[in-house]
Order: C-alpha cells, then sequence, then structure tokens
C-alpha cells in the first residue's frame, strides 16, 4: 500500500487539474485551485470516503477560516492515519499557509494512497453532501453550499498574501486615494498582477524541467543491469533521502568510496 512514496515516484508527476477533478468528481465540490483543500477538511472526506466510518466526520469543520480550525482538521486527519497505521507525517504549518505546490504535493500523494486501497474506484454508495451536512461542524442545510467560498476565502487571505502585499506597494506609490481616481492606477495594478503570474508559469515549469530530469536518473538508476552497482546505489541514496537533510550527499560518498576500496582491496587479494 503507498504509505511511504518517494518524491520521485510517479503520483508527483499527476498534474493540478487531474487533482481537482478527481477532488470534485468524487466530493460533489467545485473547486478550481489546490490551495481551496488548505484547510484540511477535504481530505477527511476523502479519507471517510475510502473508509467509510472511520473519520468522525461530526469533528471535522467544513467552515473552517482560522489556522486553528484548520489545525483541528489536520488533528482528526492524523488521528485516522494513526487508528489506520498509515505512516505519513502531515506538515500541518505548511499546509495551512495555502501555498500552493505544498498542498498539491500531499494531495498527489493523498490520491495516490486512496487509489491503492480502492484501484481508483469511486464509492458509488457514498453521499458526499450528506455526509457533509450531517457529519461536519457546518450543519445547516446551506452547509454543502458554504464550503467551497470559505475554501476559497481562507486562500486569499493566507496564499494570496505575498501578491496583495505587492500590490499594496504599488497602489502606495501611485499615490492612494479612491481607486476609481485613474485609470493609469488600475493598468499599473493589472500588469503587476498579470507579471507574477507569469513569474508562477515559469517557476512551475521550471519545476517540472528538473523533476523530468531526476526522473530520468531514476529510471536509468533502476535499470536491471545498473540498479546494484555502486554508483546507482549511492544516486539513488540521494535521490530517496527522506527530507532535505545535509548528509543525503556525504552518506553517498562514503557509500561509494567503501565499496570502491573493497573492490580495489578483492582486485588485489586476486593477483
Amino acid at each position: 500500500m503507498a504509505t511511504n512514496i518517494g518524491m520521485m515516484d510517479s503520483a508527483y508527476f499527476v498534474g493540478r487539474n487531474e487533482i481537482l477533478t478527481w477532488i470534485n468528481n468524487r466530493l460533489q465540490l467545485n473547486l478550481s485551485r489546490v490551495e481551496e483543500a488548505a484547510s484540511g477538511a477535504v481530505q477527511c472526506q476523502m479519507m471517510d470516503m475510502t473508509y467509510p466510518g472511520v473519520v468522525p466526520m461530526q469533528k471535522v469543520n467544513f467552515d473552517a477560516k482560522t489556522e486553528y480550525d484548520m489545525i483541528q482538521n489536520y488533528k482528526v486527519l492524523q488521528d485516522v492515519f494513526n487508528k489506520l497505521k498509515i505512516e505519513k507525517h502531515i506538515e500541518v504549518n505548511k499546509l495551512v499557509k495555502g501555498r500552493p505546490l505544498d498542498n498539491l504535493e500531499f494531495l498527489q500523494w493523498l490520491k495516490r494512497y486512496c487509489d491503492s486501497v480502492n484501484g481508483g474506484i469511486m464509492n458509488e454508495n457514498y453521499n458526499p453532501v450528506e455526509r457533509r451536512i450531517k457529519g461536519g461542524k457546518d450543519r445547516s442545510s446551506k452547509g454543502s453550499q458554504k464550503i467551497t467560498k470559505s475554501l476559497q476565502s481562507n486562500n486569499m487571505h493566507n496564499s494570496g498574501s505575498g501578491e496583495i502585499v505587492g500590490l499594496s506597494k504599488t497602489y502606495a506609490r501611485t499615490g492612494g486615494g479612491g481607486v476609481g481616481n485613474s485609470s493609469g492606477e488600475i493598468q499599473v495594478l493589472s500588469k503587476e498582477v498579470t507579471d507574477l503570474k507569469l513569474s508562477v508559469d515559469l517557476l512551475e515549469k521550471e519545476r517540472d524541467f528538473y523533476f523530468a530530469k531526476l526522473r530520468d536518473i531514476e529510471i536509468l538508476c533502476q535499470t536491471p543491469e545498473l540498479e546494484d552497482l555502486p554508483v546507482a546505489v549511492a544516486i539513488k541514496k540521494i535521490l530517496y533521502a527522506a527530507d532535505a537533510k545535509e548528509s543525503a550527499l556525504l552518506e553517498a560518498q562514503e557509500y561509494l568510496s567503501q565499496n570502491l576500496n573493497a573492490d580495489v582491496v578483492e582486485a588485489e587479494d586476486g593477483r
């Protein structure tokens, strides 16, 4: 079962559009960005669909707006992981900030895990809207309609803060005052928003480019003729390092050095 998935696993090459389609189809939502799932409620309900009855839905707050409320949702999710013996650490402090990449990576992992349980088949007997209304803290008849709006509001408050700061500075430079004072101010703000979007697109393309390169290296190292060679093993030690620890390179170099020295000694003994 996909509890421990390396960063080079194909799960992390699933695009955001596919992730959003997966969430919206199964939970009958209308999310347009992955960071709208930063509250943790979506993840809790996806586990509720995968393991009916395991998630205490009455503790899940689908209208979570503050970091405190979102953290409570992730506590529920972590308790479910512990109960199911799922060895997955949830980086709550990162996820509640609403950063797109952090949330995308966690949802990519979640999709891979859920698919490994049910083979990617949707549970036709599961009524997500009814579960949200009856189970979650938002128990009013408007509960299912409010979830997307609250998640979007939270995303604007968190992940969009960087853009807001930048736009505020531009607004200050143009003299403040009423927004409708000058069409020039609107043009400046619009240009800055466009530049920010272009920067994000470029960063995403660069990330995908280097991920593809690393994936090629992984596939090469997994070739039967090469996978047991010391160099290939050393490279995989770096690729599969659990975190960004500095010792990964040193550990790989030490392993390589030991094996090469062993080969030299063996060769000398064979003379």
